[in-house]
């Protein structure tokens, strides 16, 4: 046995500068139920989705009247992710987190009473939907704004990398279950499984301790010894004059504002699989789930970042990597090809986000977390919804290629202007964090 021990001790350090770090889960009892909840809630609000908008093309046979599904979802958070990220940094984020998924629960649950009553209508989905984005918006900042407070903020890099692999395989696994079960089983089925499946995240967050936001703490992680301020008022202006002043905390949003607004071709994948593939609607699944494959790959074999310090310059780096990914998917005609780039943009936006979460929960001191992270989800939320837009427009006024090449190419271009002037940025040293 001893002489079989230390060929193995490498392979297994190896493994781990290689593959997700596990760290979080294995020390943090807290973590690892709230990280089991949030896949457990994710697939089941991926199906949920998937549900709502087969449903609403059932009652209506529009197309738009789908398409308004997403609008319904983006005004609400929207305007409620900068107030639930205020309220995250003012009372029990714990409860909190239980208020919104307790709150998703119930809309799942009335979605598949109504299902089970016959009750269709279009307008009764819309307001669903809308209300499920309210809850999303007070829940997610206080979620995010936890996970600082569970594990070392050494750690936090490792926990974002995992959350990561929550959202993806949401994303994959979630539309996919819910389309199958819908068809051998129906709309109830699938609401009634997603309302129970919220029952993982409220008993992982009926666990947490309390957690009021610290007030007068440190810079760092969960290591701020602050005293607890949840009485105190926080302001979403507060807030947004907060991330003014810090200019490496604000140039991670600059960053990816780049790559979601000039280089997102989502809104062009339907003429792309038919003009350029010869597809269907298909191949439009396919160019829609290759980007989510690469990043739950990046968050899979996300060991490597573990050895970046300057946190800034990788994110810079990354931006750069999607907007030559899309670039290159502009000029491909091959579809295995023209995957392999969409696979690649979305291994470089996971590593992106990874590091953007770490030093948003790092940097900044707890009591402004929650309002971040409510900043944050109207950027992630809105960005690409603009970016629809803008590929949309020049795609109509040039053609499909200009849109996407052009706008991989305008991403990179931006990054490289920006790098001169966020010197700051660059130099960010994770070992001495500075918002």
């Amino acid at each position: 046995m001893s002489a079989v021990q230390p060929s193995q001790k490498p392979r297994e350090e190896e493994k781990r500068r290689i593959f997700a770090d596990l760290t979080p889960l294995r020390t943090s009892a807290d973590y690892r139920r709230l990280w089991f909840g949030n896949t457990v809630s994710w697939v089941g609000q991926g199906m949920t989705a998937l549900a709502i908008s087969l449903q609403v093309y059932d009652i209506t046979g529009s197309a738009f009247s789908v398409g308004l599904v997403g609008l319904c979802s983006l005004v609400p958070l929207v305007v409620f992710g900068l107030y639930g990220g205020a309220i995250a940094d003012t009372v029990d984020r714990r409860a909190l987190g239980l208020v919104g998924a307790t709150g998703s629960a119930v809309l799942s649950a009335g979605l598949a009473a109504a299902a089970f009553a016959g009750f269709h209508r279009v307008w009764f989905l819309y307001a669903i939907v809308a209300l499920q984005a309210v809850c999303n918006a007070l829940n997610s900042p206080a979620r995010s704004a936890m996970i600082p407070r569970l594990i070392p903020s050494e750690q936090l890099r490792a926990a974002n990398a995992l959350n990561s692999m929550v959202m993806t395989f949401g994303t994959l696994v979630g539309p996919s279950l819910g389309g199958v079960i819908v068809g051998f089983a129906g709309y109830q089925t699938a609401y009634t499984i997603d309302a129970v499946a919220f029952s993982a995240s409220l008993y992982a967050m009926w666990r947490l301790p309390s957690m009021p936001p610290e007030r007068g703490g440190t810079e760092g992680g969960s290591s701020a010894q602050g005293k607890p301020g949840g009485r105190e008022r926080a302001s979403v202006l507060d807030g947004l004059r907060f991330l003014g002043t810090r200019p490496n905390l604000r140039a991670t949003f600059v960053s990816d504002l780049f790559a979601m607004i000039l280089a997102q071709p989502k809104a062009l994948f339907p003429a792309v699989a038919a003009l350029w593939f010869g597809g269907d609607a298909r191949t439009t699944g396919l160019l829609v789930a290759a980007p989510a494959f690469g990043a739950l790959l990046g968050g899979v074999v996300s060991g490597w970042q573990g050895r970046i310090r300057h946190h800034g310059q990788a994110i810079l780096i990354a931006v750069a990597a999607w907007g030559l990914a899309i670039a290159a998917f502009g000029l491909s005609r091959n579809l295995w090809i023209g995957l392999l780039c969409l696979a690649a943009a979305g291994f470089a936006d996971t590593s992106s986000m990874i590091f953007r979460n770490t030093m948003m929960q790092v940097a900044a001191p707890d009591e402004m977390r929650g309002r971040l992270q409510g900043v944050f989800i109207v950027v992630v939320a809105g960005g690409p919804r603009l970016g629809d837009f803008v590929a949309g427009s020049v795609a109509d006024l040039t053609s499909p290629v200009v849109a996407i090449t052009g706008g991989g190419l305008l991403c990179v271009l931006a990054v490289g202007v920006f790098a001169l002037y966020a010197r700051g940025f660059r130099r960010y040293d994770a070992l001495d964090p500075t918002p």
